[in-house]
């Protein structure tokens, strides 16, 4: 005789089904937060833009003209809206960082300029002296050795099947932790830029040698930014890399979506450029996709909803990489609300990237450490092909690795090992926590050149142990 319960029993003994929840982020968040995205006139809270219409915000034209370009011009609009303290702090940092600056008025507007020191939009784009580190001493300007690995001039090829085509050195704006500081926007007082500008000779060179490489199948089209490209080049270097019979995948690299979306909304040639490419590569059963780089859910508001819903439309895959940072998303509700309202506007999370060990940005880096547990803490929020992939890329070549993936790592010196067996076999590459996470103590032992080299080579003897 079965001792099964029969159906009907179990249904009315289950547990009631669970209430709506409210939001799956932090208490303070109003209900689904992930939802509810700015849709205000913003910008007209900046002095200077007081008397703009949404017309013309939303022009791209407008928002290239008068996008805060150098330090008059920065001091300029900081002196409207900040106190003579922070302008000053500001002005320090100005000439203390890798990068110039370059920011969108759309950017600058949701820049919250009563709380400007802790903002995390601020964070990104605007040095300040007072919070700026001394450098890891293990660090160097091109970190990921991406011009180690370029047989042809602004062609990385790392991976078998994959190449980085940086084809221009200038975007919309200038992020502060940009991983090609020694090649993007113009000379600074503390790097003497690589030239990579627009040159269809020298993309011609990549062409040659990426016809020459059959197993090349996935090219990134990146800089700098696409976006900063004129549309003819958008659909001229996505048809000849479509029309390359071994050439499968591209992607265009735009960080356009999250500083100036209008640019999606307004500029109809480049976006009828990008639809021509993927329709293309639609016919030959080839991918192009869009990647794209938001590092905070308040980067994304309703004017980035009506621009993604175009490029949703078109059918074009939108992928983001986004960059783990101290004080901008290193903590887990910031990331679970990021990660819930890039699925709100059809935007794929692809990468959280552990911050590259760049020169002058220390205060943004975080350790190792912080990116796994936040890591934990993010996954299961949502669908996991809507919850992006914790990397590492690896100083010295090493390429992309899960940040869960080191063959060691030890919390107390912050260094951590990783290899890369498919791309550089019996290589050890090692990231190194910034100095600010260690205790003051290892601080100042990694003062010391000697000690520097005890802990690297025990560090990766334990790596080979552990393989």
């Amino acid at each position: 005789m079965s001792t099964a319960e029969p159906i009907d029993d179990l249904i009315s003994n289950a547990p009631p089904l669970a209430p709506p929840n409210d939001e799956a982020s932090s208490s303070t968040e109003p209900p689904f937060a992930h939802r509810h995205l700015r849709d205000d006139a913003f910008w007209r809270e900046i002095p200077a833009f007081s008397d703009v219409s949404e017309e013309e915000f939303l022009d791209t034209t407008w928002q290239m003209r008068h996008s805060i370009y150098g330090e008059d011009q920065l001091i300029e609009m900081l002196e409207q809206v900040a106190p003579d303290a922070f302008v000053d702090d500001v002005r320090k940092g100005f000439h203390e960082a890798p990068m110039t600056v370059r920011i969108t008025p759309y950017i600058f507007s949701l820049i919250d300029w009563d709380h400007p020191r802790q903002d995390p939009l601020r964070l990104q784009f605007l040095p300040i002296s007072s919070r700026l580190s001394p450098d890891h001493p293990m660090l160097t300007l091109d970190s990921l050795g991406e011009q180690e690995d370029a047989p042809v001039e602004g062609l990385t090829h790392r991976y078998p099947d994959k190449a980085l085509f940086l084809v221009l050195d200038t975007c919309p704006v200038y992020c502060r932790f940009c991983t090609r500081s020694y090649a993007v926007g113009v000379d600074t007082d503390t790097v003497d830029k690589e030239n990579l500008r627009v040159d269809p000779e020298r993309w011609e060179r990549a062409f040659d040698y990426i016809e020459a490489h059959p197993e090349l199948e996935d090219l990134v089209i990146s800089g700098g930014d696409t976006s900063n490209m004129p549309a003819k080049y958008i659909r001229e270097i996505g048809e000849r890399l479509l029309n390359i019979d071994h050439v499968r995948r591209i992607r265009y690299a735009s960080k356009g979506p999250a500083v100036m979306p209008m640019k999606i909304l307004t500029d109809d040639d480049w976006v009828e450029a990008l639809a021509d490419v993927h329709e293309m590569g639609q016919k030959r059963h080839k991918e192009v996709a869009l990647h794209t780089h938001f590092n905070h859910p308040r980067e994304i508001t309703e004017i980035t909803r009506r621009a993604m819903d175009r490029l949703f439309e078109e059918g074009i895959r939108v992928r983001n990489q986004c960059v783990l940072q101290r004080g901008v998303n290193d903590d887990p509700e910031t990331m679970k609300l990021l990660t819930r309202r890039l699925g709100e506007v059809n935007v794929q999370p692809y990468y959280v990237y552990q911050h590259d060990m760049v020169e002058g940005v220390e205060d943004l880096r975080t350790s190792i450490r912080t990116n796994l547990e936040l890591e934990k803490e993010v996954r299961g929020i949502t669908a996991g092909f809507n919850t992006a992939m914790h990397i590492v890329d690896a100083p010295g070549g090493g390429g992309k690795r899960d940040v869960h993936s080191y063959e060691y790592y030890d919390r107390d010196t912050g260094i951590s090992v990783y290899t890369a067996p498919s791309v550089k076999p019996d290589e050890y590459f090692m990231y190194f926590d910034p100095l600010h996470s260690l205790s003051e103590e290892m601080q100042q032992t990694w003062q010391d050149p000697d000690e520097r080299d005890r802990m690297c080579n025990k560090a990766i003897e334990a790596a080979r142990a552990n393989r």
